[in-house]
């Protein structure tokens, strides 16, 4: 009787600590921490992908991502420009309530946002639930401390800080050098897209020996101007489309680049076994550039508008064995949906407000209504046709308005009727309008007061 007790005791302490016995589960949850990758094209269009119903170029490992999990058909960045789409990305807000409202760059008169000091991200409160981060390429949201890269949570930070490069192989931009390893001053030869891959894959080969897992964001500037791809990319995709434009083919040849280095990222993952317990993101911080040929689908508009071109991008998150492969989702999901996401699944606590929502019950294949919100889009930029000003977007279900510059009166759209955006309803008289119009108008008032510019007056 004793002994049969003592086997008893074996089995219900011991055993499961050892495996054994246990019922596996396909579905994520609080108890896992996978490696997490999350891959951000830039200027991205929603239909310049092959599974995106593009037919002049060919992305199989973009698809591969897209495919191998849940593709979203209505993901949206916070933002038609990168660095508030970032912000929002890393902070789970709304970017004008952290003083992002539009670009940050190295020119004082040209800049558009500072990053609030203090602010949690991503990485930090990644960190706190024992993950390992880096973020390799772009970063985009400031030049100095403390906003660098290594301030906000990230352990090593090999890329770019400013918002573009005006050439792929000297990183420059306007005439100075922000290629960082952490804060050292770098000058690595090559095409930036190659450089950020190589970058990436010795991070990930390092991991092999490490622990904890880890964060990686992968950040490229492709297919951002300037449209420069390898020779040999754009002599092949000429090849291929004989009836193709030179801006066209450009822009096609950078982004079949783009997703033969991405596939490098995937072989290393698959061949080393780190795919199995790694999700994967991927998507782009805003719509495509119109003047440089980009594919935005059948949306109206392009980078820099709040029409959808410019909003709406491709989306997709896989986990191997964990997240059933082939499914497509029309739920409507934000950027900044992401941080609240990744920290749900990792169990990682949050310690401020957010304005972003969890959408882990989507990753369970679970049901999930994440269409009855109120949610803002904002952009803030100077010269002639913005003034200095900021205009907005806002979305309720259904329902739209949007300014397309501040100078120009709030249109309002039924997407459900009018997808693209082509035939704007009355506003006057009508309740959800004036709803939407109050509301975006009190969201404008309570961002009013988070600086987006550093103080230089009363120093």
């Amino acid at each position: 009787m004793k002994l049969k007790k003592y086997i008893s005791f074996l089995y219900l302490v011991l055993i499961p600590f050892l495996g054994f016995g246990q019922q596996k589960t396909n579905k994520p949850g609080h108890n896992e921490k996978p490696n997490i990758i999350f891959i951000l094209a830039d200027d991205l269009g929603w239909g310049d992908l092959s599974c995106q119903g593009a037919t002049d170029l060919k992305t199989p490992n973009i698809d591969k991502i897209l495919n191998g999990g849940i593709k979203f058909n209505n993901f949206y960045s916070n933002s038609c420009v990168c660095s508030p789409s970032r912000a929002a990305l890393l902070t789970g807000r709304y970017p004008d309530m952290v003083g992002v409202p539009g670009l940050v760059r190295d020119i004082k008169a040209d800049n558009w946002g500072y990053l609030t000091p203090g602010t949690q991200t991503l990485p930090q409160l990644l960190k706190k639930a024992n993950y390992q981060t880096a973020i390799i390429g772009k970063w985009n949201l400031g030049l100095e401390h403390p906003n660098l890269p290594n301030d906000k949570g990230f352990d090593q930070f090999y890329g770019f800080l400013d918002d573009m490069m005006d050439d792929y192989y000297t990183h420059l931009r306007n005439g100075q050098n922000f290629m960082r390893i952490n804060q050292q001053v770098v000058d690595p030869k090559g095409h930036a897209t190659e450089i950020f891959t190589n970058w990436a894959l010795d991070y990930l080969q390092k991991q092999l020996t490490k622990k904890n897992p880890f964060f990686l964001y992968l950040t490229y500037n492709a297919p951002h101007v300037p449209i420069q791809p390898p020779k040999e990319w754009l002599d092949k995709v000429k090849a291929r489309e004989p009836n193709i434009t030179e801006k066209r083919a450009k822009i096609v040849a950078l982004i079949e680049h783009l997703d033969y280095n991405i596939g490098l990222i995937m072989h290393q993952l698959e061949s080393t076994h780190m795919l199995d317990n790694t999700l994967i993101i991927f998507t782009s911080d805003n719509g495509g550039r119109l003047d440089v040929g980009a594919n935005n689908g059948p949306y109206r508009g392009g980078k820099q508008d709040m029409y959808e071109g410019g909003i709406r991008e491709p989306a997709g998150i896989m986990w191997k064995n964990k997240i059933q492969p082939g499914q497509v989702s029309d739920n409507f999901v934000m950027m900044m949906d992401m941080l609240p996401t990744l920290c749900d699944l990792t169990g990682a606590k949050i310690e401020r407000p957010i304005d972003g929502m969890s959408i882990l019950p989507l990753l369970r294949g679970e049901k999930q209504v994440t269409d009855n919100r109120l949610v803002y889009f904002v952009r803030r930029e100077g010269n002639m046709r913005y003034g200095g000003l900021a205009y907005y977007a806002a979305r309720l279900g259904p329902l739209k308005i949007l300014q397309n510059t501040p100078f120009e009166p709030m249109q309002y759209f039924d997407m459900n009727n009018d997808p693209y955006e082509k035939h704007p309803l009355k506003e006057k008289g009508d309740k959800d309008y004036k709803q939407m119009f109050m509301n975006l108008t009190e969201h404008i008032r309570l961002a009013g007061s988070v600086p987006w510019e550093k103080n230089e007056i009363n120093k």
